[in-house]
Parts: C-alpha cells; structure tokens; sequence
C-alpha cells in the first residue's frame, strides 16, 4: 500500500512540474489569427527514449530502465488552435517491469506498440499540450493507457517541422513511462 501511495505522489508531482514548466508559455499566447495553418494534415516520425522507474534487472532488482522507442504520428487540424491525432509508439526492446501496487509481480514485455486517440491544444506558434488514452499491445498481455504530451515545433523548411516531445504515459495498474524525444512533422 505505501508503495503504491508513494507511486501516485511520484505522478502527481511530475504533472505538477509539467504545469508549472507550460505556464510561463501561457502567457506568450497568440490570438487565433496569428497562429498560421500550413496544411490540414500532418505526419511525423519521433526517435524517443521511454524511462520507467518500475523496472526489473536481470537479478530481479528494481530499477530505472530506458529504452528505445520509435514514434509514428498523424495529427489532422481542425483550426488553427485545436487538432486531433493518432500517435502510435513502438518501444524497439523486451523488458520486465514491476507492476504498480504490487511487490511480486513482474509484467514481462515484448516489443510492445502503443496507439493513442490524442487532442491538442496549441497555444502559439511553437508549443502545443496533447491528452488521449489507447491501449498498449504486447504477446503477453494489452495494457490500456492515457497519455499526455508537451511539443515544441520549429519550422525547418516550408511543410517540415522539427519537434521536440516531453510525454508521459499511464498504463492502468501496470506501470508507467516518461519519454523525451525529437522528431520530423510535414503538413500537407
């Protein structure tokens, strides 16, 4: 029981430290008019390491794993401020974690892929937040999931954008990532 406390508290402070990080953003703001609509359609490809603090070691000891991951997102606009998206992750690795609220046990993982059902919410030209939930599959067993993410783009080319990702994964009663990323995004 104290473990899982500890673990919710562990979420709770790393949301609140994403908000806080966001909130100076907030204040930079543009009206709707100023943010510019390039095209309706985007997809992107994110090279991304996903960390969990629920890992198992060979030994059957607890630690922090990081593991590649590869991201594959198509997000369609809306209107200059709001889109949505389906962003599927793909952890490129096996590994075993300690399920949460549980000493004993081991959820063993294998290659697995994670879709998520995202909206987003862009705020100025270059910061957008994201929320959704999914699912994700593996031989052993699927996990539902929500995730949420904060984007930074910066224009390269006309069409192509250069993105960097901070996201947080939830995986219900199983264990969670945080994962730090860049990518490419083109709109067309």
């Amino acid at each position: 029981v104290g473990k899982a406390i500890c673990a919710s508290v562990n979420e709770l402070e790393l949301i609140g430290m994403m908000l806080l990080i966001s909130l100076p953003f907030g204040l930079w703001a543009q009206s709707e008019g100023e943010i510019e609509e390039e095209g309706k359609h985007s997809i992107g490809l994110v090279i991304s390491h996903a960390h969990s603090f629920q890992g198992i070691d060979g030994m059957g000891g607890r630690q922090v794993i990081v593991l590649p991951m590869w991201g594959l997102d198509y997000n369609y606009r809306l209107n200059a401020q709001w889109a949505l998206g389906l962003h599927v992750d793909v952890i490129v690795e096996s590994f075993a974690v300690e399920r949460v609220g549980s000493e004993d046990e081991i959820l063993e993982r294998t290659y697995p892929v994670a879709p998520a059902l995202m909206g987003f919410y862009k705020w100025n030209a270059h910061w957008q937040v994201g929320f959704g939930g999914g699912f994700e599959w593996s031989e052993e067993e699927s996990l539902a999931l929500n995730r949420v993410a904060l984007e930074y783009g910066l224009p390269i080319r006309e069409k192509l954008e250069l993105v960097g990702v901070l996201q947080y994964d939830w995986r219900w009663d199983a264990y969670d990532t945080w994962s730090l990323g860049i990518g490419v995004l083109r709109s067309f």
